[in-house]
């Protein structure tokens, strides 16, 4: 049902979900939305301004959790989603889930997993139905297709928050579970974007870095259209940025790409030409692929690539590959509408990328083949002819905090003693460039380091500083160094995360209305009644960490 051009979830609706169709939501504000990030929302004729304990913004696993929790602690609650779904990236093709430690999840996350069950390859679409059936349970309203627009703030807290569509709600405290920190930024809060310098936080891996991990390339690629010549330029995917020192900060954001689900024996959709589809622009992937010894070299794996193609969820794997390296930073501080550029750009990138791989004669035959044996799976994301509808994230804004988590959290040099969750997948991040070195390509700004143990993530930093806002948690876009965030940024911890920071606000309800102020003794014996994890666990020595 609709009301004032906002959908509100009913069971009506969650009658209609199956396992292997999305979520039937009421039709689209504007008709055919189609793939696209930002599309035009008509203004409500009679704008409301609504009133809840805890107000949630962004559908993400972390907005999910706390939106639920805040319900759950009885007080009023409501989520407030950009877009058409609930779920983030783990209904928009993230079904592999990056978990880390298993033991190492706890709270709210399990039971998704277990509602879901299963822990890894489940369908997007199972995904999204388990979130809105935990919001539904739980009775917390989600308005879809609202905007951010402006925040009012008061004696250091936000008040209302107005949206596009001239709706407007107020609140005691607020919930910032955007991947990109839009609200935090527009309540004045500071924040980091892009790569910090190695001596910031005492890093290794931070600024400027030349890849060593299983991503970079497994032959030498001669950079310049004409092999050999300098003076012919550049293929379209390589940079001339002079990489002098390593280690040096600069905005420049690891890249993005789709988390495209893909079927091979079943109903599926072949690959499609894009609009705006230029073969040329893959004259480097061409290049690549022709350089291995034989195509039966390339295996569609992580091991080898050029893809991570497979029944269910698909990934980057290499360094010219899925992601669109080089493409994405002006993401983190644009505005919707540049958003929208930038993403229609990794659309019709990767959807070439995939036609190109499955059509080309450039591609060999054989190689071709085994493309061509796959597809989209054709019961996923019917909304949007069998792509994913969600761009994955992987970094933007993060929070400036007065704590920041860094590479000695990760690596258990440091040890918080405020904990209100656990990290634990390696230190990661994808390539941000492709720049030339010796004549040659090369990849920089990827990296992969373990992480032995799980960690301990800050209470400190998943608030504001006290100074710039006392009624907001962060628990998506966090106060973390660019190397931990890598870490940290798992969609399980997310919503961990969000149960954890929702819990802390309802906290602060019943206390002073200041966040930063829960007491932790407190908070802590909260969380742990709710099943949080917020030790390393305990393994016997011998024993494997699972």
């Amino acid at each position: 049902m609709t009301m004032k051009k906002t959908i509100i979830i009913t069971t009506a609706i969650l009658a209609g979900l199956c396992a292997n169709a999305a979520p039937k939501l009421p039709a689209p504000t504007t008709p055919n939305p189609g793939l696209k990030y930002y599309y035009p929302v008509p203004k409500a004729k009679k704008p409301t301004t609504a009133n809840y304990d805890v107000v949630v913004y962004g559908g993400t696993p972390g907005g999910v959790g706390a939106a639920i929790q805040a319900r759950r602690m009885g007080k009023t609650s409501a989520l407030y989603v950009f877009r058409r779904h609930v779920g983030g990236l783990t209904s928009a093709g993230l079904t592999e889930t990056d978990i880390g430690k298993k033991n190492a999840i706890g709270g709210m996350a399990v039971e998704f997993f277990e509602r879901v069950g299963k822990w890894r390859q489940y369908r997007p679409s199972e995904a999204e139905r388990v979130f809105l059936e935990m919001l539904v349970d739980a009775g917390v309203p989600v308005f879809f297709e609202h905007r951010l627009e402006k925040v009012e703030k008061k004696d250091g807290k936000i008040t209302k928050i107005t949206f596009e569509n001239g709706n407007a709600v107020k609140g005691k405290m607020f919930v910032d579970a955007t991947y990109e920190g839009d609200l935090f930024a527009m309540a004045g809060c500071s924040y980091m974007v892009g790569r910090e310098d190695n001596s910031r936080f005492n890093e290794d891996y931070n600024g400027t870095y030349f890849s060593k991990h299983s991503h970079i390339p497994r032959f030498d690629v001669d950079p310049y259209k004409v092999k050999g010549d300098p003076s012919s330029g550049l293929l379209e995917g390589i940079t001339d940025t002079k990489v002098e020192k390593l280690g040096v900060a600069d905005k420049k954001l690891q890249s993005y790409c789709f988390r495209m689900w893909a079927m091979k024996n079943g109903k599926k959709t072949p690959w499609y030409k894009p609009e705006n589809y230029r073969p040329e622009r893959y004259a480097l992937l061409s290049r690549y692929v022709n350089s291995a010894p034989d195509p039966d070299f390339w295996n569609l794996r992580y091991s080898r690539g050029p893809l991570k193609l497979n029944e269910g969820d698909c990934n980057n794997a290499g360094p010219i590959s899925l992601d669109h390296v080089g493409y994405n930073f002006g993401w983190a501080e644009g505005s919707y509408a540049e958003r929208e550029k930038i993403f229609q750009d990794h659309v019709n990138y990767q959807q070439g990328f995939m036609y190109f791989l499955a059509n080309d004669p450039s591609i060999p035959a054989k190689l071709r083949a085994r493309i061509n044996a796959f597809g989209l799976d054709a019961y996923e994301f019917p909304e949007t002819r069998n792509w994913p509808h969600d761009l994955y994230i992987r970094e933007a804004r993060r929070l400036l905090s007065d704590y920041v988590m860094t590479q000695a959290h990760c690596t258990g040099k440091e040890v918080v003693k405020d904990s209100v969750g656990l990290g634990s997948y390696q230190m990661d991040s994808h390539h941000v460039e492709r720049v030339v070195k010796d004549g040659k390509m090369y990849v920089e700004g990827g990296f992969e380091k373990k992480v032995k143990r799980s960690y301990p993530v800050s209470f400190k930093s998943i608030v504001p500083k006290r100074a710039e806002c006392t009624n907001l948690a962060v628990p998506v876009a966090l106060s973390a160094s660019h190397v931990a965030f890598g870490s940290i940024r798992m969609e399980p911890v997310f919503m961990i995360l969000g149960q954890s920071g929702a819990t802390a606000a309802c906290m602060a309800i019943d206390g002073n209305g200041i966040i930063q102020d829960v007491d932790y003794k407190k908070l802590r014996a909260k969380l742990l009644i709710d099943e949080q994890i917020l030790d390393t666990p305990f393994v016997p020595k011998g024993k494997k960490r699972n």
